[in-house]
């Protein structure tokens, strides 16, 4: 089994490109046509060629952490953020099935934390009651939207032992301190801690204290050293523990949690890039402390996403929700909005964005309901090689625009047309055959 790890995960420099349509078939469009796909049958070549060189693979594991909750994004609705998070994976996953591999991705339950622990205070009720019904929601956005079920999703409730036994693991190696029942990781102990992200030591502090740290703590031998077990406050779980009554803190949840699912080294772990620090740099340092293990082989970061010009937040009141937003829109024509934007460069979503996302879904669905067209395969080959050319969405669209403009301008007379777009957009999540509200059917 071939595998295309290294094109879709490489860290490239490279911009998101403009949206483009072609709307007509006149001679300058059909060269346009017919340069576009000649060079994607020659990125598909080149594909697999490198897909002869590279190693064999059986499993690519993926796991997406933070399901529920983290400091600082207590638990809430899921937002467009969330919602271009989950859509980069579930591309990825889309992608490296189509190429034969099968795909464990895991989804870490964060349903134990500060800010779940402080909103179940604010609201009367259980945290476990709060975190079960944050994530009943959260699936039903989930599902609204096509995305991959996870493999697994593990609690952090459910992985106290693991957590423990990590931790035993650094406190025999040296790398842990307690003070007045609350155990730190020693980052003097770990000369790799900062090299996922390069930042220096004033960036990882002012990160660090914004991201649910407290580098002012007294009780820290360093500012950057991090939580891994503390003492609970009265009206708080406790678990018994070798370092004392308590609860984890943040970082070693997640560790333990994908760790005990996938093994010590996973291929890709990832999430929203405000996560690069502490979060993921602080669970790679405990990981490969504890194991002498690399604790990822590649790391994908998704961009944030901004509303009108101004970064989306609770405090602002400015948050888009996914649950609001399928209520009134099409879920398809959500996952193509977002597909309109490169997942690391984030983006301004604007109220209008939905509107040309429903006139471009209606447009396709219309296409693939018709007789005939222009021959399929290149469309196919096209959004394949978008995919492979790091996740490159914008390109993808415009594969199956060019097709569709095709098809409903009579372009062609291949029978296989329709059924070969309707392939091409499951590939992106798009299903074509199901029924689109005449309401929201735009064809112009």
């Amino acid at each position: 089994m071939q595998t295309q790890v290294i094109a879709l995960v490489q860290y490239r420099t490279k911009h998101a490109k403009g949206i483009k349509q072609s709307t007509t078939t006149d001679d300058a469009s059909e060269a346009e046509s017919h340069a576009r796909r000649v060079e994607a049958e020659s990125h598909a070549r080149r594909v697999r060629a490198q897909q002869r060189r590279v190693r064999q693979r059986q499993l690519l594991l993926v796991p997406v952490v933070d399901a529920v909750g983290r400091p600082g994004d207590h638990v809430r609705q899921r937002h467009l953020g969330h919602a271009l998070t989950y859509l980069t994976f579930d591309l990825v996953i889309r992608r490296l099935e189509d190429l034969g591999h099968e795909v464990r991705m895991v989804r870490n339950i964060t349903d134990v934390d500060d800010s779940i622990l402080s909103k179940a205070r604010e609201l009367g009720i259980d945290y476990l009651e709060l975190a079960a019904r944050e994530m009943d929601h959260f699936r039903a956005d989930l599902a609204a939207l096509d995305l991959r079920p996870a493999w697994s999703e593990p609690t952090a409730t459910g992985s106290i032992d693991a957590m423990l036994d990590l931790i035993g693991r650094l406190e025999t190696k040296g790398h842990t301190y307690t003070v007045e029942g609350t155990t730190f990781f020693d980052v003097s102990t770990w000369d790799a801690f900062g090299s996922i992200t390069g930042f220096d030591d004033a960036t990882m502090r002012t990160f660090a204290a914004e991201r649910g740290g407290n580098p002012d703590d007294p009780r820290l031998r360093n500012p950057l050293d991090f939580v891994l077990w503390q003492a609970s406050a009265d009206d708080e779980p406790s678990w018994d523990s070798p370092f004392g009554p308590g609860r984890p803190g943040w970082h070693i949840e997640c560790s333990a949690m994908a760790m005990a699912a996938l093994g010590e080294t996973i291929d890709l772990h990832g999430g929203g890039n405000d996560l690069t620090f502490p979060h993921h740099e602080c669970e790679a340092a405990q990981s490969e402390a504890a194991n002498g293990q690399p604790f990822a082989r590649h790391w994908m970061h998704v961009g944030m996403v901004a509303y009108e010009g101004t970064k989306m937040s609770k405090s602002l009141g400015n948050l888009v929700f996914v649950r609001n937003l399928r209520h009134m829109h099409d879920p398809r024509a959500i996952r193509l909005a977002l597909m309109a934007h490169h997942y690391r460069g984030g983006f301004e979503w604007f109220d209008y964005d939905i509107d040309d996302a429903i006139t471009r879904l209606g447009r396709l669905v219309t296409a693939a309901r018709r007789s005939k067209g222009p021959n399929p395969a290149p469309t196919l080959a096209a959004v394949r090689a978008a995919l492979d050319d790091d996740l490159d969405t914008v390109a993808a669209r415009d594969a199956l625009d060019l097709l569709a403009s095709g098809i409903l301008s009579g372009a062609g007379d291949d029978p296989t047309a329709a059924a070969g777009l309707a392939n091409a957009a499951a590939l992106l999540g798009i299903r074509l055959d199901a029924t689109l509200p005449e309401s929201w059917s735009r064809t112009t």
